[in-house]
């Protein structure tokens, strides 16, 4: 075996293991919300300083407010709201729905969503990069899988309200809704962008954009 052959045999390795996710190096690392230092992550707080309530949270027991243009809601659960989830790779939300809402087209750029159903039925999916579509109609109790950066919906086809929890791979997975982040993005996408990908004219583009803008 040559000495280069060795080597990359070695670098392999080497890349290999360093490319997966590290072992943690302490017990716990509750972020410090307000230190204005990020490297992929949040600072830990001083040891001394963390509490039990940096582990818990009681957002996702009751319902929230579906009153809106959506007929949706999204509480989420991840290390904004419990500084004891940082570095643990893991976040969870609750979504409730009125009959008839939806939760819009968009993607999760840093983690995979698992929902489980806890009362009513969706219509799910998500559309692959080839722009094949795979839903289903899920109900009380199932679960379906949104595979990481993939766009994805959920529909509530039915007449009564419907909620799920959604479970994540990431302390905070990040959330792109595609019509906002296109409609409503500050400074804005230029008219000529949008005009040119959805085939519209000016007069539309700047129609969206209004619709956008009120929900402010």
């Amino acid at each position: 075996m040559s000495v280069v052959t060795s080597f990359l045999g070695l670098f392999a390795t080497i890349y290999g293991t360093l490319a997966s996710d590290p072992d943690m190096l302490q017990d716990i690392c509750v972020a410090d919300l307000s230190s204005g230092t990020k490297i992929n992550g949040f600072g830990c707080k001083e040891l001394s300083n963390v509490t039990a309530a940096d582990f818990f949270f009681e957002g996702l027991a009751k319902p929230g407010s579906t009153n809106n243009t959506m007929g949706s809601v999204v509480t989420a659960a991840n290390v904004q709201k419990i500084p004891g989830l940082n570095t643990l790779g893991v976040s969870l939300s609750r979504i409730d729905y009125a009959p008839h809402g939806l939760n819009p087209p968009h993607t999760h750029p840093r983690a995979t969503e698992v929902v489980f159903v806890l009362k009513g039925q969706l219509e799910v999916g998500f559309i692959t990069t080839s722009n094949t579509v795979i839903s289903k109609t899920i109900k009380e109790g199932e679960i379906f899988v949104f595979p990481k950066g993939l766009v994805h919906f959920q529909f509530n086809n039915g007449t009564v309200p419907a909620a799920v929890i959604s479970a994540f791979n990431s302390q905070l997975p990040g959330t792109q809704s595609l019509a906002a982040t296109l409609f409503a993005a500050s400074p804005a996408v230029p008219d000529d962008v949008l005009t040119k990908t959805f085939q519209i004219g000016t007069k539309e583009v700047d129609k969206i954009k209004t619709k956008f803008a009120t929900k402010k």
